[in-house]
Parts: structure tokens; C-alpha cells; sequence
């Protein structure tokens, strides 16, 4: 029989805390012991991991700092908690996240129970079309930069349970291990990766920018996912105010407007003749600028509508250029299209949301990829790229459905472009 411990956590949610990470996947951290590893003597590790937490003897492994390129050339740092921590961060935030989520604003959308990148896209959508102006927000290093005094005080207005106060306390305090295996102290903010950051950095949002815009700037309409966020203004003169007025705010907080990327936006269309500096704003993997779309009468006009920006697009032909199909000629044209289609759906579902034409170029990148294996892998088709383009025609018109990108209800046919 286990002694009264100070700390009442049940064993049920550090059980069903594992499920969620082991769902979730991920790197290894510090230690690196990975899923696989810690199930290999799973009850015992949760035993101990259990025991610790309800005891107060639980302290977190420093987290491993990994660096991932950006589209600009320079580098996100993600701290990597270990498998162990990433469980013991679930618990605490299956018990935090349902007495601070009926606080939470209605326009907030990241990391949050049924809500999604897809509903903010939309509502922005919306009120691009009523507002004629945006301020579109970007706060610099915003993970990096959270004022964990701030935060902690945002915390304590929602619980007083000491293990959860005492836990959060020790994750912000965590030093970060670089990849030549030194420590550095962190006194503020809350590694990306960890799975607590986002809860955290949505509380601590919340009263620095959602419920005050509620008081201050209630005839202001926004959407925030993270740390992105659209302001909708029905002037120039607005949006100029409500940037200033938010730089003073940020600046309280501890936080800061990126100067070059906080831009206000002129949503021009038809309705809108006047000319701006500023006509598109990048929102969640999205460009929103004036565009031509057929209206509900077979009228083409300009609209300010949104589709996949070319920095998403990018950066999905520099993943399918890792991919190197080239070299796989070892697969079947069937195990070709097993290996990416689930990818390929992924990018499809997100990025087709709105204006699904806009991902013909991609498609017409992939067929080049495709038809480059083919030329690779079939003898027959060597003499000439010609030839492996109409193999890949005729493969389409007998298996529509093949490669993901291909099926009639997701393109439109278009024609099978170049390498």
C-alpha cells in the first residue's frame, strides 16, 4: 500500500496523460529515451513518475533546444521536453485547461478544444469583406518573451492546487540544453514543444491582449490563433490609433510589436477604389488580397479572399524536394503514391480550404517530381522526359485516384506541366 502522499494525482490521469503523448508522437528530449523505449518498461516508468509527482520530488529535465528553418533563412528554437515530462506536463494540463477555457475569448482559436486554424481563416474571411482595413500583428519572439511573474499571476487566478502551481513553476524554470550539451538559465518565457506552452501562452494572451480589447476596443473585431492575430478597422485612422495603443500595451507586458511585420492592411475591392501601400497580409498559411472571384450571379470581380501563400508553397516544394523520389526507384508506382499520399491529403485538406485553384502550381510541381521517378525507374522511358510525362497521363486516366492530388473532386485537371 503506497503512504499518504502531499499531492492527491490520481494514477489514472498520468495513464491517460501517457495515451495523449504516445498518440501525439515526438522527439526524444535530453535524455534521449524515446516513446518506444519508456513503453518498453511502461508500468514502471509511470510508477515512478506517478510517485514522484504526488510526493513534490518531481523535477523536469532540462529541455533540449532543436532549431527548425524558416522560410526567411533563419531558425525557430523548439525546446523538446523528454517523454516523461511530456506526460507529466499532460496531467497538469488536463486539469488546467477546463477551468480556464470557459474564460478563454470567443475569437481565440489555437491549441483550443473545438476550434481551428480553418474557423479563423473563415471569420477573417468574413469581416475582411465588412472592414475595409486590417492591422495585422506580429509580436517578436513572443514564446521567448513571456514574463513568467505575469504569467504565473494569470495562473493563480484560475487555481490555487499546489502541485499544479508548483509544476508550472519548475517547466518555466527549466534550463535549455544546446546541441553541444550546455545549459542555459531561462528567466523568461516557455519553450515551444513543450506541451503546457500553449495553454500558457493562450492564458497569458488573454488578459494582455483578448480581454483587453474587450474593454478598450470593443467595436474592434479580431481573430488570434497563438501569437497571429487580425485586427479589423473601419479606417485608417483606427487602425493607426489602435497600433499605437497597442505598442503601449505589448510594452507593459513585456512584449513587443515586431516593427517591419505589424503592418495595417487596405482590404481593397470592388467596392474599395482607393489605392494603399499595404493590400495583403498573410494569416495561418494564407494570403488575403484582392483577387478576381466569380460571384453568386456568374459576375467576376475583385475580392479580398484569401489563399495559400507562396511562403507555404515554398516550403512545401522544399519538403517534397527532401523527398528525392528520384532515388526511390525501388518502390512501385503503388507504394510511390502509399508513401506521400497521406502527406499530400494533409497539405490538400489544410491549404484547399479556400481558393483551391491556387494549389494548381503545386500540383504541377508534384507531376514533375512523379514523372522524373518514372524516368528514373522505367528503361523504356529514359530516351526522353517526354515520354515518362505521357506514361504519367496515361496512369491518370486509368487510376484517377491514385495519388492523392490527382482525384477528380480535388483538382481540376489541369495539364501535367514540367520538371
Amino acid at each position: 500500500m503506497d503512504r499518504a502522499k502531499p499531492f492527491d494525482i490520481p494514477k489514472r490521469e498520468v495513464w491517460e496523460a501517457f495515451k495523449s503523448v504516445k498518440a501525439n508522437r515526438g522527439a526524444a528530449g535530453v535524455d534521449g529515451q524515446s516513446i518506444e523505449e519508456f513503453e518498453a518498461d511502461l508500468e514502471d516508468n509511470l510508477y515512478k513518475l506517478w510517485n514522484r509527482m504526488s510526493s513534490g520530488s518531481y523535477f523536469p529535465a532540462p529541455v533540449r533546444r532543436v532549431d527548425i528553418p524558416k522560410s526567411d533563412g533563419k531558425t525557430r528554437p523548439l525546446g523538446i521536453p523528454t517523454v516523461a515530462d511530456r506526460i507529466a506536463q499532460t496531467v497538469v494540463k488536463r486539469y488546467l485547461e477546463p477551468k480556464v477555457e470557459p474564460y478563454f475569448h470567443q475569437d481565440s482559436y489555437g491549441y483550443r478544444p473545438g476550434k481551428s486554424a480553418h474557423d479563423a481563416l473563415e471569420v477573417a474571411r468574413r469581416r475582411c469583406w465588412r472592414y475595409d482595413w486590417a492591422l495585422d500583428l506580429d509580436i517578436k519572439s513572443f514564446f521567448d518573451s513571456i514574463d513568467t511573474d505575469k504569467l504565473m499571476l494569470a495562473v493563480r487566478k484560475h487555481t490555487d492546487c499546489r502541485w499544479v502551481l508548483l509544476y508550472i513553476e519548475r517547466w518555466l524554470k527549466a534550463p535549455m540544453q544546446l546541441a553541444d550539451g550546455s545549459l542555459v538559465a531561462r528567466e523568461k518565457g516557455t519553450p515551444q514543444g513543450g506541451v503546457i506552452s500553449p495553454l500558457l501562452a493562450n492564458l497569458f494572451l488573454h488578459y494582455v491582449f483578448d480581454a483587453w480589447m474587450a474593454r478598450q476596443h470593443p467595436d474592434i473585431p479580431f481573430e488570434r490563433y497563438a501569437d497571429d492575430a487580425i485586427c479589423h478597422c473601419r479606417s485608417e485612422a483606427q487602425a493607426l490609433s489602435l497600433r499605437q495603443d497597442l505598442e503601449k500595451r505589448f510594452a507593459a507586458c513585456g512584449l513587443t510589436l515586431h516593427p517591419e511585420k505589424t503592418k495595417i492592411v487596405y482590404c481593397k475591392d470592388d467596392d474599395r477604389p482607393g489605392e494603399h501601400p499595404n493590400q495583403s497580409f498573410d494569416f495561418l498559411g494564407y494570403t488575403f488580397r484582392p483577387r478576381e472571384v466569380k460571384w453568386p450571379d456568374g459576375q467576376l470581380r475583385i475580392g479580398f479572399t484569401p489563399a495559400v501563400s507562396g511562403k507555404a508553397l515554398k516550403g512545401i516544394r522544399q519538403t517534397v524536394r527532401r523527398w528525392a523520389l528520384q532515388r526511390h526507384t525501388q518502390w512501385s508506382v503503388e507504394g510511390l503514391a502509399k508513401e506521400i499520399n497521406p502527406v499530400l491529403r494533409g497539405w490538400i485538406a489544410y491549404y484547399g480550404r479556400f481558393t483551391r485553384s491556387a494549389l494548381d502550381t503545386l500540383y504541377t510541381y508534384i507531376n514533375g517530381k512523379l514523372a522524373w521517378w518514372a524516368y528514373r525507374k522505367f528503361k523504356s522511358l529514359r530516351r526522353s522526359k517526354v515520354r515518362a510525362y505521357a506514361w504519367l497521363q496515361r496512369l491518370r486516366r486509368r487510376q484517377p485516384d491514385l495519388f492523392a492530388h490527382w482525384s477528380p473532386n480535388r483538382t481540376r485537371g489541369r495539364a501535367m506541366g514540367a520538371v
